[in-house]
């Protein structure tokens, strides 16, 4: 065998003997999956049981993937975005009952005085993306984004459907955050959670971690006929959500993406620290020996909001499916397990983090190599029905 391929499918990191299935589907993902460069980490009971890596951090295999190697992982960071707003929920500092505007007064304009907190933690607040055509620069401008947020008119009415906020998601709960704790949602999960208990994950990735990222690969787009033809068949609030603006591996590999503040996309991290911050609600509010939330606030995160067809993600998934307050329950599909009450969220391309309270386990797998799901990849299924298996 080529040494270049021999790195290829060397798997690193430990595995505990029990989930010897993990490591099989985890290599099988290299061999038969087409994968380029991942990780997968598993917890039981606070305890990491396996942490692997294997192949490389770029698509012209000069890097290996090592154990520091950090990925952007798109919308699995959604999951410590509603931790943040859940921790200061569990402090009584902020209602998910209240109206946003009486945190974000602002926020009333256009008709949108009645829409609670509980509607931008379950993707029904109908703000899925902005009327106004929105570039990827003004994307990163933190400001310019929630004032356009806080003034657009929702796309359906605020509390009947769930319509997936794929980008606005974390400028919506980020400001409602930041209006009460004073941060922006990265510096509080840093301050609260990641900083604390050594978790190695970041919304924004300052310039100096910048040499361990890998570079996300997707295959080729479509083209612009292609484009136009799917376009012209999507309702406008779904066009909004994915095109206003398009981004992509392209993008997310840039300096300007890596270093903004993209709470629903951008978070970096390690598959270790995407299960760690999963963890805090597999443990039901604890991690590392640390209280992050409250068992009750930790239950509250799992909070059915309404089965449905998903406004915007319904042509894409093939069943139903309910939101918590902030995150994707397993229900009957699956999607985290057997256990319907399991919960996580998955990212653009493949990744994932996973929480089961019931059996105390987290998940977390992040790879490089985009796919083209939305949810619920090859590579990640594989990976969960596997550790069900071991359990």
């Amino acid at each position: 065998m080529p040494e270049d391929q021999a790195q290829d499918t060397q798997v690193h990191g430990h595995c505990d003997a029990r989930f010897t299935a993990v490591r099989q589907a985890f290599e099988e993902n290299f061999r038969e999956r087409g994968e380029l460069g991942a990780a997968v980490a598993v917890t039981v009971g606070g305890e990491t049981v396996v942490d692997l890596w294997c192949g490389w951090a770029d698509p012209a295999r000069t890097r290996p993937w090592e154990r520091d190697t950090l990925v952007n992982v798109w919308s699995t960071s959604k999951g410590p975005v509603a931790l943040c707003a859940h921790i200061l929920a569990d402090r009584g500092l902020l209602d998910l009952d209240a109206p946003v505007a009486d945190y974000w007064p602002e926020f009333a304009a256009a008709g949108k005085d009645k829409v609670l907190v509980r509607h931008l933690l379950s993707h029904r607040a109908g703000l899925s993306g902005l009327r106004e055509p929105h570039s990827l620069e003004q994307l990163c401008d933190w400001e310019l984004t929630t004032t356009r947020l806080a003034a657009t008119q929702p796309w359906w009415e605020p509390g009947t459907r769930s319509g997936y906020h794929a980008l606005t998601y974390g400028f919506l709960v980020g400001e409602v955050v930041r209006r009460v704790s004073g941060l922006l949602p990265g510096a509080f999960l840093e301050r609260e959670v990641t900083g604390p208990l050594g978790i190695d994950f970041r919304i924004g990735l300052p310039e100096t971690e910048t040499g361990r990222a890998a570079e996300l690969d997707r295959p080729p787009a479509a083209t612009r006929s292609e484009q136009a033809a799917i376009f012209g068949q999507l309702p406008p609030a779904v066009i909004a959500t994915v095109a206003n603006p398009a981004v992509d591996a392209r993008e997310a590999n840039t300096p300007e993406w890596r270093a903004a503040e993209i709470p629903a996309a951008n978070g970096h991290g390690t598959a270790r620290a995407v299960a760690a911050l999963y963890g805090v609600f597999a443990g039901r509010g604890t991690y590392g020996g640390r209280r992050i939330l409250s068992p009750e606030a930790a239950e509250r995160v799992r909070e059915g909001q309404g089965r449905c067809r998903d406004l915007v993600l319904g042509a894409a998934l093939a069943a139903e499916t309910e939101i918590g307050l902030g995150l994707w329950l397993s229900g009957p599909n699956g999607s985290y397990g057997p256990n319907p009450r399991a919960f996580g969220h998955d990212g653009f391309g493949g990744s994932c983090g996973l929480a089961d309270p019931e059996a105390g386990v987290s998940l977390g797998y992040v790879m490089n190599r985009m796919g083209p799901h939305i949810a619920d990849d090859p590579r990640k299924t594989a990976l969960v029905n596997a550790l069900y298996r071991a359990l």
